[in-house]
């Protein structure tokens, strides 16, 4: 058996410290997701000094944080009786996805790598000195995913199907990820179907379709404050919640520093976050999310679940890229 089975794009992190203001003399919006062909990496790559290479991309970061987790609770002492995760994506037949492809088992993930004829894609991350991070990310092999891509051997032994909402930024991608669905829930099967709405821009560009898809399909839906303010048109965190309430059966939704609010069945509770001194914000909702279906498969309740994801994105916010190396035995304590 498998915990969680995540399908996304697989990325190998460029990380780099700029001074304030770097990401706007390229025209980039700070805190956003930019797409970006190669060539504009490069340029931006001559005005920044030195980088640090990490295998990411958002499911990918997420499952290597369910192992995390496992290890954590293993050493800790505790029986650990979640399995290990799986993540599904696509890479280019180059050293790069060579790579990825090491770093992900090396972390305890399963990985179902398919090779593609173009290169790995990369996301070059802009960390300013608050913290908050820019990505410009081009996707190459990530974008040839196809829905026969799919390790449906493995997802019908998994526990939780993961997806985002940067699927939805190619046609075969979204095909994919709604037959990933499909699969979960054919056949007597009933995988749960947890979906992070992933950025601010794929919700405005893809709400319509979203707004329609998530009540028929997604049990846990998590979005930042900004994300569910755009699906939900709500005026106030509580509005959000309430409004997407009504979308899936448990509504998480991110805010910071501040933690989060979690909705469900008619209750909404707000979880403080765990104050750190935040080195970069690289993969906090990524790692947020590991540490709340960790819970999930523990079966904790949603505002236990929601500490422990607390706890991991701190973990996260306090080091350089999305790493897992501080997350211990105080991170799964949470006994609910």
């Amino acid at each position: 058996m498998f915990s969680v089975y995540g399908v996304e794009n697989p990325l190998m992190d460029i990380i780099a410290h700029v001074e304030t203001g770097f990401p706007e003399r390229f025209g980039k919006r700070p805190g956003a997701m930019h797409l970006v062909e190669y060539a504009e990496i490069e340029t931006i790559l001559r005005g920044i000094s030195s980088s640090r290479r990490i295998p990411g991309g958002s499911a990918a970061n997420t499952t290597r944080g369910i192992a995390a987790l496992n290890r954590a609770l293993a050493s800790a002492g505790g029986l650990c009786d979640v399995e290990p995760p799986v993540f599904n994506g696509a890479v280019g037949r180059d050293d790069t996805g060579d790579a990825f492809e090491r770093a992900m088992g090396e972390a305890g993930v399963v990985a179902s790598i398919v090779r593609k004829p173009l290169p790995t894609g990369v996301s070059l991350i802009l960390v300013t000195p608050d913290g908050e991070r820019t990505m410009n990310t081009h996707l190459g092999a990530c974008r040839e995913f196809q829905p026969s891509d799919l390790d449906l051997a493995r997802l019908a032994r998994s526990r939780v199907l993961y997806l985002t909402g940067y699927l939805w930024d190619t046609e075969n991608q979204r095909r994919a990820a709604e037959a990933a669905v499909e699969f979960a829930r054919g056949e007597g099967r009933r995988i749960p179907v947890a979906f992070d709405l992933a950025d601010p821009f794929a919700v405005r560009r893809y709400g319509d379709a979203f707004r329609a898809w998530i009540p028929r399909t997604v049990d846990v839906l998590f979005g930042n404050r900004d994300e569910l303010a755009i699906l939900t048109g709500g005026s106030c965190d509580e509005d959000c919640v309430s409004v997407a309430a009504a979308l899936a059966p448990v509504v998480v939704m991110k805010i910071g520093e501040k933690g989060c609010i979690v909705g469900w069945e008619g209750h909404s509770l707000h979880v403080p976050g765990v104050p750190v001194r935040a080195v970069d914000t690289t993969g906090a909702g990524d790692a947020f999310a590991a540490g709340f279906l960790h819970g999930r498969i523990r079966g904790l309740p949603p505002g236990a679940c929601a500490e422990v994801a607390n706890r991991v994105a701190s973990c996260v916010v306090a080091s350089e890229g999305c790493l897992y190396d501080s997350v211990d035995g105080a991170s799964v304590s949470v006994s609910g």
